[in-house]
């Protein structure tokens, strides 16, 4: 058994009530890791082009990674895999909270389900006996992820759906804890197949190649992150709510349907405003998280529950006109309830808000205004009425009713919170990006616009570098699997503290600007592990991981997502933003939106793509990607 995996696989089938155990496949494992990769090789080899994403013979793929059951900070996520109800393409998202960790302690790597079950049903996996129960869930349906997950209990850990998974909502999660599968539809796979709930526990030990380096090193990191101004300071402090202001003073803070980029309430809704006057009892974190970036707020008739993320406080705030806090806290324990992205939910809220505004819809919403807001969610989580075609998102929304110019979606999934008219590689990225519209597939924003170390964001040097590496690195720890805030430590304590107006800082942002091919050159050297996702990787499977290693394994991924979109026609054509965001200037001295067509012929070179955006055979060779 390879280091660091379970070295099983349990299939399943709804339909017939059947489970078998197999082998992990080695092979996939060293070149695909885990997590996002693995299942994305199984999603690939195991299905026909052109089947029903919300159909039996779409597969489930939980999936964990090498790094999964350790005590490493910020490693206990699973990756959820399937074709996308939402986009038609590849569909995946990733989760925290304990379920991870339960999964490798339960000695298994990867569940892969398939078919659907005559009735709604739940299934218990006990990871001691190797015992797996199919139950009637007759009476968990309809009822949200936090009572389901009660009435479950404590013993097991829980991956669990909402009502907008039951109702095929297509922008429906999949929640374990307080934490979402959020992104692509994969609740509403999950109840495509009348599945409520999957509930396991094991007393499994992690077999690792070094466990007393590990140890000594995960200790180190530690450290690191405590220290750290961004990891151990602001995230703790503001939870990613302390974004919010970032964006705004840049300008990129979505705003009555990313029509602008600047919100006059944007404190009022912001991580500092939450700390001052919202925030009740202990802060939050993943199993083993140091962090703490979760946020506990009150909402009235419920009590405490998990506040808003920056996400959230963006599309479901400022891009709704809305600088009412407690009502984002409401919306934001709705959501997570009734079991949908909030991402997906906003965008979709104020494309409809629009639309009503133009009178080419009849929504009783409106921009600034939170009344019904509420109902309609509702509505939207058990398709009633109106809430019936929100529930389809923002591209079916567009095709029916028209407005397609303002729908903020990219290949059908609707676009994350950061406007890219002022963060051009972020831009890049989205159009990019194999599931569409979404920033936690590479977050080259950070790099650019609201990290530390901001490198002009409207010129066009770097743009089309930064997307790539950072869209490889994101694939390969979505496939250990790792949480995307583990890179925001990349950049050291010493410029989170420069004066972001010194010289030094400008000279420095300047420099940084000009290195394009010596910083695609810097992540292709296979050399000594140097972050800790290389240590960790070497210290627990034996295998030497480098910053070249993993940019390899990330492109290969990445590779493979594409050949699988090509193949399910979501093609280069696709590879766009919204009509708004290229057409419409938001800054002083703009003529006109993102200039994606002189950036997008250079990410598809230095992707290794023809000039038409299809990976060639030399680029699938050199990767090793079998399609």
């Amino acid at each position: 058994m390879m280091k660091g995996y379970a070295g099983r696989v349990l299939e399943i089938d709804l339909g017939a009530r059947t489970h078998r155990y197999v082998p992990l496949d080695e092979e996939i494992a060293s070149l695909y890791i885990g997590g996002k990769g693995y299942g994305t090789r199984l999603l690939y080899d195991r299905t026909e082009p052109g089947i029903d994403p919300l159909g039996p013979d779409n597969p489930l793929i939980f999936a964990t990674g090498p790094l999964n059951g350790s005590v490493a900070p910020q490693s206990n996520r699973f990756a959820v895999v399937c074709k996308s109800p939402l986009t038609g393409g590849i569909g995946n998202a990733t989760c925290g909270g304990s379920f991870a960790y339960a999964m490798k302690r339960s000695g298994v790597d990867v569940i892969v389900v398939s078919g659907r079950a005559a009735s709604p049903t739940r299934i218990e996996i006990d990871g001691k006996t190797d015992e797996i129960t199919f139950l009637d869930a007759q009476d968990l349906w309809g009822k949200g992820t936090y009572e389901t997950q009660q009435i479950l209990g404590k013993k097991m850990k829980h991956a669990v759906v909402g009502p907008a998974g039951e109702n095929r909502v297509l922008y429906a999660g999949i929640v374990s804890d307080e934490r979402i599968a959020g992104r692509s539809g994969v609740g509403a796979v999950m109840g495509s197949k009348n599945l409520k709930a999957i509930s396991l526990e094991g007393n499994r030990k992690l077999e690792m190649d070094d466990p007393d380096a590990f140890k000594a090193y995960t200790k180190t990191v530690r450290t690191l992150f405590a220290e750290h101004p961004h990891l151990g300071s602001s995230m703790k402090r503001f939870g990613t709510g302390g974004i919010v202001n970032t964006t705004n003073a840049r300008n990129i803070l979505p705003t009555r349907n990313f029509k602008y980029g600047h919100f006059d309430q944007a404190m009022d809704i912001s991580g500092e405003y939450m700390e001052d006057h919202e925030l009740k009892g202990v802060k939050s974190s993943c199993i083993h998280c140091p962090v703490t970036c979760g946020r506990q707020v009150e909402v009235e008739g419920k009590g405490v529950v998990k506040g808003p993320e920056y996400e959230t406080l963006a599309l479901m705030g400022s891009n709704l006109e809305i600088g009412d806090l407690k009502k984002v806290d409401e919306w934001n324990y709705l959501a997570d309830d009734l079991g949908m992205d909030t991402i997906s939910l906003g965008a979709t809220l104020s494309f409809a808000m629009e639309l009503g505004e133009r009178g080419m819809l009849e929504v009783d919403v409106s921009f600034g205004d939170p009344a019904g807001v509420s109902e309609l969610i509702r509505d939207i989580a058990h398709r009633h009425g109106v809430g019936d075609e929100l529930a389809n998102g923002t591209k079916r929304m567009s095709e029916k009713f028209g407005g397609t110019e303002f729908a903020m979606h990219v290949k059908g999934l609707e676009m994350s919170a950061y406007d890219p008219r002022g963060s051009y590689a972020q831009g890049v990225e989205y159009a990019t990006t194999n599931r569409g519209g979404c920033h936690v597939q590479g977050a080259s924003m950070y790099l650019e616009s609201v990290g530390p170390l901001t490198i002009n964001p409207q010129n066009l040097k770097l743009k089309a570098d930064i997307p790539v590496v950072q869209q490889n690195l994101a694939c390969a720890i979505n496939s250990m699997v790792l949480c995307i805030f583990t890179s925001y430590g990349m950049i050291p304590a010493m410029i989170h503290n420069m004066d972001p107006s010194s010289f030094t800082h400008r000279m420095l942002s300047k420099a940084v600007e000009n290195l394009g091919p010596l910083f695609r050159l810097s992540q292709s050297i296979k050399g000594k592990p140097m972050l800790w996702w290389e240590k960790w990787m070497t210290q627990i499977t034996g295998t030497p991981m480098s910053a070249g290693h993993i940019q390899e394994i990330g492109g290969r991924i990445f590779n493979l997502e594409r050949m699988y979109n090509l193949r399910e026609g979501l093609g280069p054509e696709h590879d766009t933003l919204p009509d708004r965001m290229l057409y419409e200037p938001t800054f002083p001295g703009m003529t006109s939106g993102h200039p994606l067509d002189q950036l997008l012929p250079r990410y598809y070179r230095n992707r290794g793509w023809d000039a038409g955006g299809v990976p060639t055979p030399k680029t699938l060779e050199k990767l090793q990607v079998q399609v």
